[in-house]
């Protein structure tokens, strides 16, 4: 139940995690048609929104929670009067899908990697047969999540669906894992701009919980030979394919700090957190991504590269 220890903050309304970096829930045109929205992640948990305009549909990266759903349906409607007929999930997390249902209430198609409807079964949700799940927990702390249901994703790819109406190109595409086991990209080869999800985010939002970075850096490495020269992530603001230069240097240089700790125990490995913090924030390419996850970040990492787990630890 780690994640839920430490995304309780975001599952929750006002709680403050990050200073904003740029201006927060404003609509910007990246492209002619094509749409991205920075979400108050600090006072409402929300993700960010793409959304890109077809000749006769919309296609809209990441459902969010449903406030956020609720949020941006009226600002789609300002950019053009489309129908919404697709919502693509990058990932299951509760801030990229719980508002599925909006957007489903509202006529649209739920399209994700197959990945993201079995993670929704492994961890969301009770509602398949099992026990209850992150969506039960968020209920508590969420009114919006409470007086929701959750909509799996009806229309599933493998590695790829594209959307082509002969004037505008949409790649999904899954190139493996990542921030987790279903990872999706929104790839605009023409336009030359890629939707990330939570696989690249601009600033100290890195959840390693359910991912692995040694598979997340090959994964990001693949996306970078896409030839993206506009990144659009889920987490802080837009930029260019510099975001995804560093966000993988962050992933190397902490992987290379926690590997330095081969032959110590758990505990020591969480003790040096702080040092490896602190070197970290040398790295002026980089330190914007350390932040508040960094200790889970050099557990997760070190559990990795050892195979040790301080509950194994203990169990021996």
């Amino acid at each position: 139940m780690k994640f839920l220890s430490l995304f309780a903050g975001i599952f929750s309304f006002g709680t403050s995690l990050f200073a904003a970096e740029s201006p927060v829930g404003k609509v910007q045109q990246v492209a002619p048609g094509v749409y991205f929205h920075q979400g108050d992640i600090e006072k409402s948990g929300h993700c960010n929104h793409g959304w890109i305009v077809f000749k006769d549909y919309v296609l809209v990266v990441d459902a969010n929670f449903p406030s956020g759903a609720l949020e941006i349906i009226p600002k789609i409607r300002k950019t053009t009067d489309k129908p919404i007929k697709f919502v693509f999930d990058t990932h299951h997390h509760g801030d990229h899908a719980y508002g599925n249902k909006v957007f489903a209430d509202a006529g649209a198609t739920v399209v994700a990697h197959a990945g993201v409807l079995a993670s929704m079964k492994e961890f969301e949700t009770g509602a398949f047969g099992g026990k209850p799940g992150r969506w039960e927990f968020a209920a508590k702390g969420r009114a919006d999540v409470r007086e929701s249901k959750l909509h799996p994703p009806t229309l599933l790819f493998d590695k790829k669906k594209v959307f082509e109406d002969g004037q505008r190109r949409v790649e999904l595409v899954h190139l493996g894992v990542a921030h987790t086991k279903g990872d999706g990209f929104a790839w605009l080869p023409k336009e030359k701009i890629l939707f990330t999800g939570d696989a690249c985010v601009n600033g100290p939002f890195n959840y390693v919980g359910d991912g692995d970075t040694a598979q997340w850096v090959k994964t990001l490495e693949l996306a970078q030979k896409l030839g993206a020269e506009t990144i659009c992530p889920a987490h802080g603001p837009v930029g260019t394919q510099q975001v995804l230069v560093d966000q993988i240097a962050y992933f190397k240089a902490i992987r290379a700090e926690v590997a330095k700790l081969a032959g110590k125990t758990p505990e020591e490995a969480k003790a040096a957190a702080p040092a490896i913090r602190e070197t970290l924030l040398k790295n002026a390419q980089i330190q914007r991504y350390v932040g508040q996850f960094l200790d889970a970040q050099v557990e997760k990492i070190f559990a990795e590269i050892t195979g040790v787990t301080p509950k194994e630890k203990e169990g021996k």
